[in-house]
């Protein structure tokens, strides 16, 4: 009804379970062959949000809070940041994606709201987490259990914590009894970043080419970031898009764009040297005066510079 009689897209997986393919959720970008006036995207792809937002209060606020239109400035960043983060990137890391990979061995994440979770799985299946919370779904059955310890949260999703992922970059669980640093603000604060970050990506994933081969936006576990690739691998083109909530060498998020093959220094844009590629700091993306556009437009420069 809110649609008008369209097909509906979002930025977070949503049930029923999707088990074909490899990505196992559905695409926010994809029309399916449908007329773009029918499809109402939270990307140029459709019909936009914004459209409807525009005309009706009660929608506008729903997109707001789901990063689909109307959007919020960015917030500074708490005081406690980095210790929450880490916390929240173990919760993600040790348990959550653990109980997808549990069911059918894939354990990338996606933004969820108020947070970020698994897609839907098994039987209409999701755990996520939401603020401060752990929220388990099975079916129509909803279970909220406040974050405290690594522990109390398997026990809560039903598997154990534990870190065998292949990834790099990730954090050491430690005693898993050990109290959780996270708090409301340093909750709010990061899922407001997985929601702009993949509002943005999922945008920056329509520049791609036929030839181009552009994965899905997913929040890579082992080091916690909304990413997504584009460009070609065999001609020395693609490069990883995303947006870290920071890491050991960053106390604050930022953008970047990493590139798989060589780069020429010499050009200001690859202006990070603690890995290949570029970055856009926080307070740079925070001061634009359209933060989104900024971040776009961001990505974009990096993609035109690898396919020019």
């Amino acid at each position: 009804a809110i649609a008008g009689g369209r097909n509906v897209r979002v930025l977070e997986p949503s049930p029923p379970t999707v088990n074909d393919g490899p990505w196992f959720a559905d695409d926010p970008t994809s029309l399916d062959g449908a007329d773009p006036a029918e499809v109402m995207t939270p990307t140029s792809a459709g019909t936009a949000w914004a459209d409807l937002a525009a005309a009706d209060p009660a929608i506008a606020a729903y997109a707001r809070d789901h990063w689909l239109a109307d959007y919020k400035p960015l917030p500074d960043v708490p005081d406690g940041y980095v210790e929450a983060r880490n916390d929240f990137h173990r919760v993600a890391y040790g348990v959550i994606s653990n109980a997808r990979k549990a069911a059918n061995g894939k354990f990338g994440l996606r933004y969820t709201s108020g947070g970020f979770g698994t897609p839907v799985f098994g039987e209409d299946e999701q755990v996520r987490v939401d603020g401060t919370d752990l929220v388990v779904q099975r079916g129509t059955a909803v279970t909220r259990t406040p974050l405290t310890t690594l522990e109390a949260a398997a026990a809560a999703a039903g598997i154990e914590a534990t870190a065998d992922q292949a990834e790099h970059d990730t954090v050491e669980l430690g005693a898993l009894d050990r109290p959780l640093a996270v708090d409301d603000e340093s909750g709010a604060f990061l899922g407001d970043w997985f929601g702009f970050a993949t509002s943005v990506l999922e945008e920056l994933r329509l520049v791609g080419g036929a030839d181009d081969d552009v994965s899905r936006v997913q929040i890579w576990p082992g080091h916690f970031d909304p990413a997504v690739e584009i460009g070609s691998a065999d001609a020395g083109r693609r490069a990883s898009f995303g947006a870290s909530p920071g890491d050991a060498t960053h106390d604050e998020p930022y953008l970047y764009v990493a590139a798989w093959g060589e780069i020429d220094r010499t050009q200001h844009y690859w202006n990070d040297a603690r890995f290949n590629g570029a970055s856009m700091p926080y307070a740079e993306l925070r001061a634009a005066s359209d933060q989104r556009e900024a971040a776009v437009g961001f990505f974009r420069r990096g993609y035109e510079i690898l396919n020019p």
